[in-house]
């Protein structure tokens, strides 16, 4: 991982391959912010910048040779748009714009920034943006690496060593949704999760196909059927001295989706390799909790299966008995990740947590509905409300969403207790009916939300400090709402 540093020398003094200076976008020209010692060397620095194209828009770069005019070989101007009314930067706009700055300075082994404002947010956005996927291809000399260092000038050590933390839950995240499925497979990944995990402290048990068969876990058990590779139930714990509160999250795990005998279509079935986002992220959290280290209890539950088809593979028309006791009629088996998480979930509410918090690539109605870069929410008002709330403040987009009753009332067996979706596969409201069902396994009274990344889990695109491929998302989110029960 790129290490972040901090300095408080002067920004035309400080000897890197690249400083970063801040151009925001005027009436008529773009101005330079902060640094004012890197423009008085320069003969209107942000001028020469507008003539190479660069107006100020948020997140545009430009690159520029110092001709040794500052210590630093290269100055890059990234866009940071217009500042608010109180002259200020919000917290997102320099996460992105850091971050454009480092993805566009891969290559060069030293990077600094001199942007004004937030040095968490730069930090952060900076950090992210140097992330690089592991590539497997066997020539790999046209591949340019991230910057070995970053300076954000003006920045504390205690700054940057949360945000190392944090990144480095964000940074295991995007490496296990970026495996191939045939490198991530129910036992593998479970001992890769108890690996890291135990790496920093966490307690992890890990329950295999015989312990899931004696407990009664219909539900994971039946999605891993048609499997050579069997289902694992993962817990990983972080218990916190003296801590008075406890909350829980719960992760869908399905490294390889093919729908099961509900087949897909080849096309585009190669990308549900990431269908584990949701227990990547919620690793992901819990290594970071490791290294922040609230004063909260947390508990994850990652149900780990890979759907199938064969022989042995649960059909459309089955009636599973979930962990709950609760009968389900199963009219799809490419709605699988349900039947994991609802086993999931009534194991977590066993222990009484204070909220439960679940993270699923879900639904393609939660793509439909939000688009690529928002999740979707779902449960309980006040803890959807603090779901959007913390996301906003980290820059992870999160939007509640209701369950209404016309959804409901198509979800009703009359063979079993539920069923698993809507009858005649009705896809009105798919989102929202991958809410309702996991809601049914929940005791009265119990906090909880359902978070849907299908879409913000893993993009084609990069953008702002997140890559192409594995988001992260939404690892930093997770940790905010352990942090919002420790004040």
């Amino acid at each position: 991982m790129t290490q972040l540093k901090a300095a408080a020398t002067s920004a035309a003094d400080i000897e890197v391959d690249v400083l970063v200076v801040g151009l925001v976008a005027g009436d008529d020209a773009p101005e330079l912010v902060g640094a004012a010692e890197v423009n008085s060397a320069f003969d209107d620095l942000a001028g020469t910048f507008q003539l190479l194209g660069n107006e100020g828009k948020a997140s545009s770069v430009t690159f520029l040779p110092s001709q040794g005019n500052v210590a630093a070989k290269l100055i890059l101007g990234v866009g940071l748009g217009k500042a608010n009314d109180e002259g200020d930067f919000e917290a997102e706009t320099l996460r992105r714009a850091a971050g454009e700055a480092v993805r566009a300075s891969f290559g060069h082994a030293t990077v600094a920034f001199a942007l004004p404002g937030d040095t968490e947010a730069i930090a952060t956005g900076a950090l992210l943006g140097a992330y690089q996927a592991k590539t497997y291809k066997t020539d790999t000399d046209d591949i340019k690496l991230p910057p070995e260092a970053v300076t954000v000038l003006g920045a504390d050590a205690a700054t940057l060593t949360r945000v190392h933390g944090l990144a480095a839950g964000v940074f295991a995240t995007r490496d296990w949704v970026n495996q191939p499925g045939n490198y991530l497979r129910p036992p593998s990944f479970a001992d890769d999760i108890a690996h890291k995990s135990r790496a920093v402290g966490l307690e992890v048990d890990i329950l295999d196909e015989t312990a899931l068969q004696e407990a009664g876990y219909g539900g994971i058990l039946a999605v891993g059927m048609g499997s050579t590779e069997k289902p694992r139930l993962v817990k990983i714990t972080y218990r916190a001295e003296g801590a008075s509160k406890h909350v829980a999250f719960v992760g869908k795990g399905i490294t390889f989706d093919t729908g099961g005998i509900s087949l897909k279509p080849s096309q585009g079935m190669w990308d549900m390799k990431g269908d584990m986002g949701g227990a990547a992220a919620v690793c992901g959290a819990m290594l970071a909790i490791a290294e922040v280290k609230p004063n909260v209890n947390v508990t994850a539950w990652v149900a780990l299966a890979e759907n199938m088809p064969s022989g042995d593979a649960y059909r459309p028309g089955d009636v599973v008995t979930t962990y709950s006791g609760k009968t389900v009629e199963v009219l799809n088996t490419d709605a699988e990740g349900r039947m994991v998480l609802c086993d999931a979930l009534w194991r977590a509410a066993e222990d009484s947590p204070d909220a439960i918090y679940d993270v699923a690539t879900l639904t393609g109605g939660q793509v439909i509905a939000l688009g690529a870069r928002c999740a979707g929410v779902m449960g309980d008002e006040e803890e959807t409300a603090r779901i959007k709330r913390v996301g906003d403040s980290v820059g992870e987009m999160m939007w509640p969403m209701p369950i209404p009753e016309d959804i409901k009332k198509n979800m009703s067996s009359t063979i079993a207790d539920v069923v698993q979706v809507a009858r005649g596969m009705k896809r009105d409201g798919h989102m929202l009916q991958g809410g309702h069902f996991l809601s049914k396994f929940l005791p009265e009274g119990q906090a909880w939300a359902h978070i849907d990344i299908a879409g913000p889990s893993d993009g084609p695109d990069a953008y702002g400090y997140v890559p192409a491929g594995g988001s992260g998302i939404p690892v930093r989110t997770l940790v905010g709402l352990v942090e919002d029960f420790q004040s």
